[in-house]
């Protein structure tokens, strides 16, 4: 099937989730992903703001904050994304597109230890496929293969296999509500049974 029916069918169905099943969804699936040793190692991480049904990330965000760890979030400059240190939620304000973002001074997300990124759907290799607008591609394609880029979807956004593009960001590590998924060799190896 092609990205573009990959997309709208995915998206038919994300529209179809009651406010709470994205939260008890959402919630599942951050639990989930704070117990894992890849975020209780991580110093630093950046999150993104969710919109439209998306899986959500204020339960990880708060217990990061509470831990000490430093948190990133991405703000759209152009045609690229920059990532911004935030010390609480309250300083992310509506941007481009209505998203939740932050301001100040751009910083490398290359330094942060996982990088979560948002999607319409993913698939078992880590093939990702977005928006279309190609923002995270662009600013996180250096980043690929790290160990450091990690998916939040629900289950239904988790496919079989997408065919992807040269420019297409590939994910290491996939987290939805019922499992995960660790797609780098690098992650599978440092896996803990």
């Amino acid at each position: 099937m092609p990205k573009r029916a990959h997309r709208a069918a995915v998206l038919a169905r994300r529209r179809e989730l009651t406010p709470s099943q994205v939260v008890s969804l959402s919630l599942a699936l951050q639990r989930r992903f704070l117990e894992l040793p890849e975020y209780r190692a991580a110093g630093e991480l950046a999150l993104y703001a969710p919109i439209q049904g998306e899986a959500g990330t204020a339960e990880v965000a708060v217990a990061a904050l509470a831990a000490g760890k430093t948190l990133l979030y991405p703000a759209v400059v152009g045609g690229d994304l920059k990532f911004c240190r935030v010390r609480a939620l309250g300083e992310l304000k509506p941007g481009r597109f209505g998203i939740l973002e932050p301001e100040g001074p751009g910083c490398d997300p290359a330094g942060a230890d996982l990088v979560v990124v948002p999607g319409v759907a993913f698939d078992v290799e880590g093939r990702r496929i977005g928006y279309g607008k190609g923002y995270y591609d662009r600013s996180l394609h250096h980043l690929e293969g790290s160990g450091k880029l990690v998916a939040f979807c629900y289950d239904f956004q988790l496919l079989q296999e997408i065919v992807g593009e040269p420019h297409d960001v590939t994910m290491d590590l996939i987290v939805t509500e019922s499992r995960v998924v660790r797609v780098n060799k690098h992650i599978r190896e440092g896996e803990q049974q």
